[in-house]
């Protein structure tokens, strides 16, 4: 396999959490609309605002890797949530396939051969997509650490 090909499948498995990490999925499964938005006495966030927070900036990542016109959000506040729990399930669920579609859209700029992976992104300050994509993914997995945590300390965490 050539180097160019076996770089792009090691992001694409790193974005999807593979190897030594949790999934998105994993991570996620059996989440009981109770324990989204419960705090641990020991934590100032929430599954909800972790996992909002993850798909607010995973969002702004592939919008600037990709969109000459993107404007990021204010810094700090508008990476995240103003409510500690979703306002439904229908809320959560609109999240959940959002930040899977921007995974997903991310995983689709860093296979497309005919992006230079190493190349400065025209409207950045040295940015490249593969600096962007090990972004998303180092922002991801350290956040998933943290809701499967949260998860440990509820008793919600049987894997």
């Amino acid at each position: 396999m050539d180097r160019d090909k076996s770089l792009r499948n090691y992001l694409r498995n790193l974005l999807d959490g593979k190897s030594a990490h949790v999934s998105f999925d994993q991570a996620i499964t059996d989440l009981s609309s109770e324990i989204r938005g419960q705090k641990t006495p020991a934590l100032p966030y929430t599954i909800w605002q972790l996992f909002e927070h993850m798909r607010i900036a995973q969002w702004d990542i592939l919008e600037f890797s990709r969109n000459s016109e993107h404007v990021s959000p204010e810094w700090p506040g508008g990476y995240w949530p103003e409510s500690e729990a979703p306002s439904d399930d229908s809320a959560w669920q609109n999240s959940i396939e959002a930040f899977r579609s921007d995974l997903q859209a991310m995983k689709d700029l860093v296979s497309d051969p005919s992006i230079d992976l190493f190349a400065p992104i025209p409207h950045g300050d040295g940015q490249a997509i593969l600096r962007e994509a090990l972004l998303v993914a180092d922002h991801n997995v350290y956040h998933l650490g943290q809701i499967v945590l949260i998860r440990k300390m509820l008793g919600a965490w049987d894997i």
